[in-house]
């Protein structure tokens, strides 16, 4: 049983193009416009941090999100928030108004 030709790239580009076009004729192709990038997600932005905690301390924050009906996350920056303002620092709105965000 013979096993049929190899093909070989050049082989396949060639069967692949189209015959060559006269130099007067225009070609118009159909390109959409480019697309403002959209901003970036805040995961896409943001740096992550790991934040250990003992069982009763979490436990206790979760509490509090649920009871408050908001995320944890968002309770840690109010925490954040309140430290930078003990300190004297800016806060977290101040600091993305700076940064244009």
């Amino acid at each position: 049983m013979s096993r049929p030709p190899k093909l070989d790239l050049a082989a396949i580009v060639a069967a692949a193009t189209p015959p060559t076009r006269k130099s007067a004729d225009i070609v118009q192709l159909d390109v959409p416009a480019p697309r403002a990038k959209p901003a970036a997600t805040l995961k896409e932005r943001a740096r992550q941090m790991s934040v250990y905690l003992e069982p009763p301390v979490y436990d206790q924050l979760r509490d509090l999100a649920h009871t408050e009906r908001t995320k944890m996350h968002a309770l840690m920056l109010e925490a954040l928030d309140l430290l930078f303002k003990q300190r004297g620092a800016r806060s977290i709105e101040q600091i993305n108004e700076a940064e244009g965000r």
